[in-house]
């Protein structure tokens, strides 16, 4: 067994994951030996959960048409490791799905990036992800860090996420399609090339 696959078997067996596996849940991600872009986003999405299949939904189309990728090639595992912050969909909130849990990621992350020895870019999506990988040069808020995103390339960009529930931001920040979208794209089309 490759170690992703020990590793997969390990998430789903382990304690902290006992109820979500009892109710018949398995971890949302998928990742390959020869994944080339790894996006980090903050847990899967209730539909996501239900099909089992990461960026299942709204968010999901959006995400491609910035990455300027088609479906198939954003879930070729080969190009694309999908890796959120936590693995289970956390539930539902007062103001929306409930954070990933802080604990998840330290555990399960490094493990499964070490597995990924030919990653060419990290996107960062959600101040989640960016407060966790970008640490002290994250900037004050989650909007003045994707406006600089030059300052974390070519390694690393940060994005907003793409949920439907961000058109205000989205309509506020208009600078993010124009700037940051085409230089994602080129990223994007870099890595896979």
């Amino acid at each position: 067994m490759t170690g992703l696959g020990e590793i997969y078997d390990e998430l789903v067996g382990d304690p902290s994951n006992a109820s979500l596996t009892e109710s018949g849940l398995r971890p949302v991600y998928a990742a390959s030996a020869l994944s080339r872009i790894v996006i980090i986003g903050q847990a899967p999405g209730k539909r996501a959960q239900e099909s089992g299949t990461p960026w299942d939904d709204a968010s999901g189309v959006t995400l491609r048409r910035w990455l300027g990728v088609t479906d198939e090639e954003f879930y070729d595992a080969d190009l694309f490791a999908l890796i959120p912050m936590d693995f289970y969909y956390p539930g539902r909130g007062a103001s929306g799905d409930l954070p990933p849990r802080p604990e998840f990621a330290p555990r399960w992350h490094p493990r499964i990036l070490s597995e990924l020895p030919d990653l060419r870019l990290t996107i960062l999506i959600g101040g989640y992800a960016q407060k966790y990988y970008l640490g002290a040069t994250a900037k004050t808020n989650l909007t003045r860090t994707v406006e600089a995103y030059r300052d974390y390339l070519p390694a690393m960009i940060p994005l907003v996420h793409p949920s439907p529930l961000n058109f205000r931001w989205q309509a506020k920040n208009p600078w993010f399609e124009r700037d940051v979208v085409p230089a994602l794209r080129q990223l994007v089309a870099d890595a896979i090339a």
